[in-house]
């Protein structure tokens, strides 16, 4: 099967394997893991940032770093298909006890004018707002991106409202390889950033939050009481370093296959709109009357797996375990494909 589910489903390649194999390790817990402190001040200064803290997933370096800015009762602006809101389970309403307000965005990219009209006033009715979270690329946006322009008008806005700022960088370094610009800009804007290891950069597991000193301290203890704690971590924490020192220019070979995907479904009968491809996503809505379970059991018969994404909108998602000779068997399939 050719599995275009996500770039989640990647497996470590041999040059990983041998890191994990040869690791220092020690407690994390007790902050005696030497690979594991290696990774955070490697990101930290990666990101541009004063600490950073690794923990098995995005979701929750996301629900730490919303934590840890905020109180209970205040309220998140964040657009509508936020991963925050829509695929962590709740938990910035369990864990955190917060409100979100929900914008429309551009695909998912917030304007400045749009985040300004939806502040709340200091008012007891209404929840404080004390966020705004991005994300960067926008997965329900197709995998657009923000450029550090676009972020610093945002960030002159937070400052202006005193406001804090979270980004959900899960996939970032695909919206930098885009951009050309500098990883070690955005700590300047952010108060809190989450980057994914085991997506477009190949890590089996984990994530790391990055930022200012006094709320990575905080993060480790919430880190603890979400059961994100692990012990020998060295083994997971070397993969994550192979990726970040060895994985991220590569991710320009991923939105390349995804270019070509694009051009493939461009002409086929059965899809109505293509989002714009610019990095590593594709997600293209399917014609009226049709359904993308049909779809993708179809293709999952030609040996080609998909994700729904909406009733009528089906997601692929390209990474380094699909090779080009694969790419071929995918755009034969698509325009091949009776619906």
């Amino acid at each position: 099967m050719i599995d275009l589910r996500s770039d989640t489903v990647t497996k470590p390649s041999l040059g990983m394997l041998d890191a994990m194999m040869s690791a220092k390790v020690g407690d994390d817990v007790f902050n005696e893991d030497p690979t594991v402190i290696e990774l955070e001040q490697y990101a930290a200064q990666l990101l541009g940032t004063d600490a950073a803290i690794f923990c098995p997933s995005g979701t929750m370096t996301n629900q730490i770093g919303i934590n840890v800015l905020s109180n209970p009762y205040e309220e998140v602006l964040c657009y509508k298909g936020a991963h925050i809101y829509k695929y962590e389970g709740g938990g910035v309403a369990g864990t955190s006890g917060l409100s979100f307000r929900l914008l429309e965005g551009d695909r998912g990219r917030l304007s400045c004018e749009e985040i300004v009209n939806n502040i709340n006033p200091d008012d007891i009715h209404f929840p404080k707002t004390s966020i705004i979270e991005i994300e960067n690329t926008v997965n329900k946006g197709g995998g657009c991106y923000y450029t550090l322009s676009e972020i610093e008008g945002i960030f002159k806005i937070a400052n202006e409202y005193n406001l804090k700022m979270h980004l959900d960088g899960a996939r970032l370094f695909n919206a930098l390889i885009e951009t050309g610009e500098n990883s070690e800009d955005y700590g300047q804007y952010f108060d809190t950033i989450s980057i994914c290891l085991s997506k477009g950069l190949g890590a089996p597991v984990g994530s790391l939050l990055a930022g200012k000193k006094e709320y990575i301290n905080k993060a480790r203890r919430v880190r603890k009481f979400l059961g994100g704690g692990m012990r020998q971590a060295g083994y997971l924490g070397a993969a994550g370093l192979y990726a970040l020192k060895n994985n991220i220019d590569r991710l320009k070979e991923d939105h390349r296959k995804a270019q070509r995907l694009a051009s493939a479904l461009s002409v086929c009968d059965y899809i109505e709109e293509i989002y714009p491809v610019e990095t590593n996503i594709v997600i293209f809505r399917l014609g009226s009357g049709l359904y993308t379970e049909v779809v993708l059991e179809k293709l999952k018969a030609k040996g080609v797996l998909a994700v729904p994404f909406g009733k009528s909108e089906v997601r692929l998602v390209t990474h380094m375990d699909v090779s080009e000779s694969q790419i071929d068997e995918c755009c034969e399939v698509f325009t091949s494909l009776k619906i």
